[in-house]
């Protein structure tokens, strides 16, 4: 899988990200590190332990993540989940559905990461 494919089956925007870190090399230096960041695993845990205050901190870092390197499903996910956990100090039902775009679109995300690292 080549790198503009691995945008396109993650509904990322190649061109964009291109523009901005303005090699393939280094798009995939730093899309690698994705698959070694911890983010997604804490919103899982702070999501389970009911810890909302962090699960804010970690959907707003998968976010900020997927917004630097142009994932743009991933980051759409995370700012609607993001949303939801700003300001909040209580679980609600209401974060399930966003969870689970998220959580379909990060692992489709790393799936994708994964194929391309080989």
């Amino acid at each position: 899988m080549t790198l503009q494919e691995c945008y396109g089956s993650m509904g990322a925007d190649y061109d964009e990200v291109i523009g901005r870190l303005r090699s393939e090399e280094r798009v995939q230096k730093f899309l690698l590190k994705v698959l070694d960041d911890k983010s997604y695993e804490l919103l899982l845990t702070s999501l389970e332990e009911k810890n909302i205050p962090e699960a804010f901190r970690a959907a707003h870092t998968l976010k900020g993540i997927s917004q630097n390197l142009s994932l743009t499903a991933l980051y759409h996910a995370s700012a609607v989940l993001s949303d939801v956990l700003r300001d909040r100090t209580e679980y609600g039902d209401d974060i399930e559905s966003p969870f689970e775009e998220l959580k379909a679109e990060y692992e489709r995300s790393i799936d994708c990461i994964s194929q391309l690292k080989g």
